[in-house]
C-alpha cells in the first residue's frame, strides 16, 4: 500500500478522475491518506481524517513511506489563524487555511518527507482547546464564508464542511457528509434541552440535506448561501429576510 500528505494550501478532490468533474470535497495542508487506485495522473485516496474517499491529482501532494504515515496518525497541531503563512526550506512561501494540520511539528518547525517548514501562525496540539470556551468564536472565523459545495475553508465551504471544520479544531472528527454526520452523537429530545455547540439536522423528501451547529435554543450558524446565523424554531430555520422557514428540522445531536 502507498500513502501520501497534502503539502499544498487546499486541494480538491473529484468524484471522478477529471479536472472537470465534481469537487466533492477537499484535502488542506497536512491531511494525510492511503493510495486506493491510479489512472494516468490521478489517484484515488482515502482521508484517513473522516474516512472518504475520491480522486486527486498525482502533482497535488507528496508520498510519504509508511513509517511517516504511521507518525502521522499520532498527536498534531492545527492551524487557528484564518490564513497563514507557511515556508519550505527558508524560500518557498504559500498561505495555509484554519484547520490545516502541521506534521512532525515542534511549535516552530515541522518536516514533510525529507523537507522542513516553518509555521509561526497561531495553533494548538489537536483536542486541547475547550470547546465550552471557544466554539462560538472558532465558528465566526468562518461568518460569511460563501457557500461551495465540497468546500472546507472560509474561503468556500459547505454546511458539513462548516461542521466538520469547526469540530476538527476541538479535537472531534465528523464524517464528511450531513447524512453521514446524522448518525454520530447522542440524540436531545428538543430544542429547550439543546446547549450551545449541539448539532441540529434538516431533511428534504426524507433524507438529511443539511447541518449547522446550535448558539442557543434560539441561534443556530450554518451555511446556506453563505454562513449565517439565523433563528431556530422547533419547526426549523427561520430566515428574517426571507420571511420564511427555508429548512425543516429532523433531529438534534450533542457530540462528546
Amino acid at each position: 500500500m502507498e500513502f501520501g500528505i497534502c503539502n499544498l494550501s487546499i486541494v480538491p478532490v473529484r468524484r471522478e478522475p477529471s479536472d472537470t468533474s465534481e469537487m466533492v470535497t477537499q484535502i488542506l495542508f497536512g491531511d494525510h491518506f492511503t493510495i486506493l487506485d491510479k489512472k494516468e495522473q490521478w489517484v484515488n485516496i482515502h482521508i484517513v481524517f473522516d474516512d472518504y474517499s475520491g480522486w486527486v491529482d498525482e502533482k497535488q501532494f507528496t508520498q510519504v513511506s509508511k513509517e511517516e504515515f504511521d507518525l502521522l496518525n499520532g498527536i498534531q497541531y492545527i492551524t487557528l489563524n484564518v490564513n497563514e503563512n507557511v515556508c519550505f526550506e527558508r524560500k518557498d512561501y504559500f498561505q495555509i487555511c484554519v484547520g490545516s494540520v502541521l506534521p512532525d511539528y515542534n511549535g516552530s518547525i515541522g518536516k514533510i518527507g525529507d523537507k522542513s517548514y516553518q509555521y509561526d501562525g497561531h495553533s494548538i496540539k489537536i483536542g486541547e482547546l475547550s470547546i465550552e470556551d471557544k466554539l462560538t468564536k472558532t465558528c465566526m472565523n468562518y461568518l460569511h464564508a460563501p457557500y461551495q459545495w465540497g468546500g472546507k475553508t472560509p474561503f468556500g465551504i459547505d454546511c458539513s464542511g462548516f461542521t466538520q471544520m469547526v469540530y476538527k479544531q476541538f479535537g472531534i472528527f465528523l464524517k464528511r457528509d450531513a447524512w453521514q454526520q446524522a448518525d454520530q452523537g447522542n440524540e436531545i429530545k428538543s430544542i429547550n434541552a439543546s446547549d450551545c455547540g449541539d448539532l441540529a439536522f434538516f431533511s428534504k423528501d426524507g433524507k438529511i440535506t443539511h447541518v449547522g451547529i446550535l448558539l442557543n435554543d434560539e441561534k443556530i450558524i450554518h451555511a446556506s448561501g453563505k454562513v449565517r446565523i439565523d433563528k431556530l424554531t422547533e419547526d426549523g430555520i427561520y430566515n428574517e429576510e426571507l420571511k420564511k422557514l427555508t429548512h425543516q428540522i429532523t433531529s438534534i445531536k450533542r457530540l462528546g
